[in-house]
């Protein structure tokens, strides 16, 4: 790493500065590191020798020296999932699962591991975050492994089950009459006024650069070579970014064995579609929803801070962008369950209802690798299920019960009662 680079005129910054826009034209800041300096220590068989963690990729990870938060995050399976590619008609289909992540079961920890060693060698000992849900726990969870004191904002209504996986930690949870966005403005006041490190404000850069993590595992798993086709979930928009330039980071040092060619896809619920809608309609800027409404709350984010380049990397890369109903999240959660026994989150069912829709629509090359990132687990969203799956058939103690039930088939199963709020 050598310092912070604005994306819009290119105005260099310090490496160690708590700042997230560019003080002349308020573009975002990215980190940016010296290649030729990563290319004389960095190898594959630099990385071989490595622990599995997302820190075997170290020199490309803005922490100078050794981690000191989420030391154990990373390298999740890459699975091959040929069940649900028979289902959807594809031949070469993976599954990037980050659902079983450490310690909090999702691709957060990712980002958050980077965020808070990087906070640890500046010197914070407040650290905190917006977030619709995964953030929160990613943060309560680390920052009650590094010993920092957490403050956590989410909006008011979260699912249950990440409210609990913050306030477990003992973080201060504070929930925020209002959506993300509002919770994301009063975060960047927080942040300035008191002069901690919030890790998705004013220590974006260094955060956002851990997503890279997932897409060097991915190339790595797939013998050093990008796939065809990745398709990711798009809350604000940074994940299928960082996706997309860690490839052409190992392809730049000459990890890969062929030439990068992946076309990038990205993911939204109908109910939040603020960078879909721009992809589809080909518009300029990127048209904020003001009222998210889709079960999908992790991605209800309605005024996405990369949304704007998101949508251009799409379109660059030639990719593209679909949205999807909350029935079609629902149905996608229990074919992912049903074909290769994984329980994704909501924000798992829009990756691959999408993956399904793209591929109808003819947009996914049904021979090529495809790459479909599950970002959360399911144990996370139970009450987007609850009321839309069957509940158990219930019988006495008895074989003669059971076999009755046997001789139904599975019409009574398919058929059973379903939950009442």
């Amino acid at each position: 790493m050598t310092g912070l680079k604005c994306r819009l005129c290119g105005k260099l910054y310090g490496k160690d500065e708590a700042l997230n826009f560019c003080t002349d034209d308020f573009g975002p800041l990215e980190v940016a590191y010296d290649y030729d300096a990563v290319a004389r220590v960095f190898s594959r068989q630099t990385v071989a020798a490595r622990p599995r963690t997302m820190w075997r990729y170290r020199e490309l990870l803005p922490v100078d020296g050794e981690p000191t938060v989420g030391v154990h995050v990373g390298c999740t399976p890459l699975i091959r999932a040929d069940r649900l590619a028979k289902a959807l008609g594809v031949a070469e289909l993976y599954l990037k699962n980050d659902a079983v992540n450490h310690p909090s079961l999702s691709f957060k920890d990712r980002v958050v591991a980077v965020a808070l060693s990087k906070a640890v060698e500046m010197g914070f000992q407040t650290v905190g975050c917006a977030s619709t849900g995964n953030l929160a726990g990613s943060v309560a969870a680390n920052a009650a492994a590094a010993g920092l004191d957490a403050y956590v904002l989410i909006p008011e209504g979260l699912e249950q089950g990440k409210v609990l996986g913050a306030t477990i930690y003992g973080a201060k949870v504070v929930a925020v009459r209002g959506n993300y966005d509002h919770v994301n403005r009063l975060c960047s006041q927080i942040a300035f006024r008191y002069g901690w490190g919030f890790v998705n404000v004013n220590l974006r850069p260094f955060y956002a650069e851990g997503s890279k993590s997932m897409g060097y595992e991915i190339a790595e798993d797939l013998g050093w070579r990008a796939p065809d086709h990745v398709v990711a979930p798009m809350a604000g928009g940074s994940l299928i970014g960082k996706l997309h330039k860690a490839f052409h980071e190992l392809d730049r040092l000459g990890m890969l064995e062929a030439p990068v060619r992946t076309r990038m896809f990205g993911a939204q619920a109908a109910g939040c579609n603020p960078i879909s809608n721009t992809v589809k309609t080909g518009a300029r800027k990127v048209k904020p929803v003001r009222d998210p409404d889709t079960i999908a709350k992790s991605l209800a984010i309605g005024d996405p801070a990369d949304g704007w380049f998101a949508s251009q990397l799409i379109q660059e890369t030639g990719g593209w962008s679909e949205d999807v109903s909350d029935d079609a999240i629902i149905d996608g959660m229990r074919l992912l369950a049903e074909t290769e026994g994984i329980w994704a989150e909501t924000a798992g069912g829009v990756t691959l209802a999408v993956a399904k829709k793209l591929i109808e629509e003819g947009r996914i090359d049904r021979d090529g690798s495809t790459v479909l990132c599950i970002t959360g687990n399911g144990l996370k969203t139970q009450e987007a299920l609850l009321e839309r799956i069957p509940q158990p058939v219930v019988i006495k103690p008895s074989l003669e019960e059971f076999e009755a039930l046997v001789e139904q088939g599975d019409e009574v199963f398919d058929h059973a009662r379903l939950a009442t709020a």
